[in-house]
């Protein structure tokens, strides 16, 4: 499925357009002449940049939850995509009711007022909105009563706009600015600089954001549980039906797995020491070493940030780094398989990162190649953390027990029975703390997230 581009000129022309629309007997699309996909072939879907929604990978390859949702949706219906590109929510939904798009995926909540205008689709994924401060502005607001008198910005045309109103409306003294200029992840940026004294975001954009901002903290939450979705123009049932439907079928519910595995699953609890380390030695440690990860890439095909976090995950980029178990180096290598590599020296980080990256390429090329990645480079580091044996042995137990061995969603699961005397008498290489390799990944996982924009 191939995906199109077309940047728009944001919310001034949407409302011109939306100007010259007098035909009100008519939806928005059909005054538009906008033809459905089923016709065309083409999905047209407006959305913004974001973490959560849209972005452009190092390679300049689309990915986002967003993206991936209407990507597979789009496949499922033989349909391409065009993409439009906007610069906020109150674009997006300025698109919605110029009636330029078919649909908008945006992580847009769905809100009674929202519901009224337009058409709601499916749902997605389930958040709170959350008041965000800077954790060394004590003390922070625990309760509504408490906000009042604290700068406050949120994105303009923004759901948050209407929960502080609500807000507002039983604490007058409530006051805060909506922020035309800025998108949800660029206030959190500028709190986390404390140029904002507080902004509200939905908890999974603040989830992501706490791992590059670590000084970032959830003062309280302002809403219970709400639904992002999708939303179509007004009068567009029979797609928004289409769409719902498929959202809520196998294919829909393997989909959103896909994207909750992809995106949010591993980022696990949050840990403030961690991360605040590990952005302070972005700055002052991987600079001395960034060439060396490019240089391995470069001769073993392994991403150069995923090589970065495996090394901080292993030695915190120490290339003097040893253990009381004998491994050694910024790779954290064992004298038997630096051997094998042909490294005579573990504490030379060149030695180290080359001999580390070949090491956890020949983990990928032993795994059969039709195990689909992502799935097949997390099974690769599970190797690397607990050795083929024993990740072998794991694949195998999936198997006895109806599980998929080239899943990593499945391995998840069976990893820890490796360390269960129900399950490990019974394979080849015994014991194992199998829980290990599933932190493991998912520890990696989350650094590579945050290591990522320094290899852009």
């Amino acid at each position: 499925m191939q995906s199109g581009w077309k940047f728009t000129l944001g919310l001034s022309a949407v409302l011109m357009m939306l100007g010259g629309c007098s035909e009100q007997q008519k939806t928005p699309a059909q005054s538009t002449g906008l033809k459905p996909p089923s016709e065309t072939g083409i999905l047209k879907v407006a959305t913004r940049n974001g973490s959560t929604t849209y972005y452009l990978d190092r390679h300049e390859n689309p990915v986002g939850p967003e993206y991936a949702l209407v990507s597979d949706y789009a496949q499922a219906r033989g349909w391409e995509v065009e993409w439009t590109m906007l610069d906020s929510t109150a674009d997006v939904l300025a698109a919605l009711e110029a009636g330029t798009t078919h649909l908008a995926a945006s992580g847009l909540t769905h809100l009674h007022s929202r519901n009224e205008l337009f058409t709601p689709g499916p749902a997605h994924t389930e958040i709170t909105e959350q008041l965000v401060c800077h954790r060394d502005d004590r003390p922070l607001p625990r309760k509504p009563e408490d906000i009042q008198g604290i700068d406050i910005a949120v994105t303009a045309g923004s759901s948050y706009v209407d929960t502080l109103n609500e807000l507002a409306g039983q604490h007058p003294e409530i006051e805060f600015r909506e922020d035309s200029e800025r998108t949800t992840e660029v206030i959190l940026a500028e709190v986390a600089d404390r140029n904002v004294g507080c902004t509200v975001a939905d908890s999974n954009i603040v989830q992501v954001m706490r791992r590059h901002f670590p000084h970032l903290e959830v003062a309280m939450n302002l809403t219970e549980g709400r639904n992002l979705g999708w939303y179509l123009p007004a009068g567009s049932d029979e797609l928004a039906a289409d769409t719902r439907e498929w959202m809520n079928s196998k294919e829909g519910d393997e989909a959103l797995g896909r994207m909750e595995n992809l995106y949010y699953a591993y980022i696990g609890d949050f840990d403030f020491v961690d991360l605040r380390a590990l952005n302070r030695r972005i700055e002052d440690r991987l600079p001395n070493y960034i060439d060396l990860f490019r240089a391995a890439e470069q001769k073993t095909g392994i991403p150069a940030d995923l090589l970065a976090a495996l090394a901080y995950q292993e030695s915190h980029w120490n290339p003097k780094a040893r253990s009381p178990t004998g491994v050694r180096g910024m790779m954290m290598l064992t004298l038997n398989t630096a051997k094998s590599l042909g490294v005579t020296n573990r504490l030379d980080p060149i030695a180290s990162i080359d001999g580390g990256a070949r090491y956890l390429a020949d983990r990928h090329r032993r795994l059969p190649e039709t195990i689909p990645e992502p799935d097949r480079t997390f099974l690769a580091l599970a190797s690397y953390n607990i050795g083929r044996g024993h990740l072998l042995d794991a694949r195998q137990l999936a198997r006895d027990l109806g599980k998929n061995p080239d899943s990593w969603d499945d391995m998840e699961k069976v990893l820890p029975l490796k360390a269960d005397k129900r399950y490990y008498p019974s394979t080849r290489y015994g014991y194992a703390r199998g829980y290990e390799p599933v932190h493991y990944v998912q520890r990696i996982r989350n650094y590579r997230d945050i290591i990522r924009p320094a290899f852009q």
